[in-house]
């Protein structure tokens, strides 16, 4: 399938993004039936297609998302690439970062990654002689290093989605997944059509809890982030970031961070609490508890060091992210098929996991691997 190039700035009711996606297919008919098919066309359903065809270039692999590629949390996220999920090292789970970066590698994707380390900051550690000395709600230092760093999201969706396309995946944006009907083929309802696959991936995270049964087992939230000014050398060399490494704290209230190419700090906190995933489709970054918490993060920001009292806020922005129990991601066949596995809950956490996951569910999908139990007890199979 070829693709398109378009410019993109990801401006719409949930701000404006620092980074953009410039690959997206161009339209095309719905296929009446797949081998497999990827609903949701972010890292974890773009990686997986890339990674299915890869392995199994015979098989007819397709990704169906319900707006454009990108447009949930993968665009949106802060970029931050960590070696563990929310809930730490689980049981099974392996090297992340590896993984990711050989993923990536034999995918052939550029995507600014750089794995420096990331700080975790707390309000109690004595000063490790890093610089950072910040004011919020106490003095924030530097307690530990652990293993991270970062990429640009907008390259790492354009690259999955131009590897997936190049090895024969078909993408397919506005493509919304109304319904789906379980058997020995999974029939989706798509457009008014009914396409049929052998195999089915869920990877719509915070979206469409109904498909994934995850409605009432996960909590759908919406965070925040901005992007300042580029910064010069000095202000960097002041605050303690010129070395590059990103940053989360370990302690309340809760601050993250990283440095943006051309010298912009992106800094995210803040939850806006949601009842349905569906207020998503109308949740408003300008008005409402999005808008204040934006506001609020905005005069945090400023007063952590002299040095960003004066900076311009260049962008604003949010996205959301879907917690389940104990912060474990959902990696599971669906209740009503064994042939249709959840993959998301990524709890902020998704960025290196959900490429890292996607590989391993396309091994799943052509029976290659088994799923980790994780999840064993909340997704029960029917007997």
């Amino acid at each position: 399938m070829k693709g398109t190039v378009k410019r993109l700035s990801h401006k719409s009711r949930w701000g404006q993004t620092p980074w953009t996606i410039d690959f997206h297919p161009e339209p095309a008919m719905l296929p009446e039936q797949v081998d497999f098919a990827m609903i949701g066309g972010g890292f974890t359903g773009l990686s997986t297609a890339a990674w299915l065809r890869r392995l199994a270039p015979d098989k007819q692999v397709a990704v169906f998302e319900a707006e454009t590629l990108g447009a949930g949390s993968s665009g949106h996220t802060g970029g931050l690439s960590l070696a563990e999920t929310a809930a730490g090292d689980l049981p099974g789970l392996g090297d992340v970062l590896a993984g990711f970066s050989s993923v990536l590698r034999d995918l052939d994707v550029t995507c600014d990654l750089t794995l420096p380390g990331v700080w975790e900051l707390d309000r109690v550690s004595p000063s490790t002689g890093t610089q950072v000395s910040w004011s919020d709600s106490g003095t924030l230092r530097v307690a530990r290093e652990v293993p991270g760093g970062t990429v640009d999201p907008g390259k790492l969706v354009s690259g999955l989605a131009r590897s997936a396309a190049q090895q024969g995946a078909l993408l397919f944006e506005n493509a919304r997944v109304e319904d789906m009907n379980f058997g020995e083929w999974t029939t989706m309802h798509i457009r008014g059509k009914k396409v049929r696959a052998g195999d089915v991936l869920i990877a719509t995270n915070a979206s469409s809890l109904e498909l994934s049964e995850l409605a009432g087992r996960g909590q759908p939230k919406f965070t925040l982030a901005l992007a300042t000014e580029p910064l010069t050398n000095a202000q960097l060399d002041v605050l303690g970031l010129a070395s590059g490494k990103p940053f989360y704290t370990i302690d309340l209230p809760y601050l993250w961070g990283r440095l943006l190419h051309g010298n912009r700090i992106i800094f995210g906190s803040g939850l806006v609490h949601l009842r349905d995933w569906r207020e998503l489709l109308t949740l408003d970054v300008e008005s409402g508890e999005a808008a204040s918490l934006l506001s609020s993060l905005d005069r945090r920001v400023r007063g952590l060091h002299p040095a960003l009292h004066d900076m311009r806020i260049d962008y604003r922005w949010g996205g959301p992210i879907l917690i389940a129990e104990e912060w474990r991601p959902v990696f599971a066949r669906h209740p009503q098929s064994p042939r249709v596995v959840i993959l998301g809950a990524y709890s902020g956490h998704g960025v290196a996991l959900s490429v890292y996951l996607g590989s391993w569910a396309a091994e799943a999908m052509l029976q290659r691997r088994s799923l980790p139990a994780w999840n064993s007890a909340e997704l029960p199979h029917p007997i």
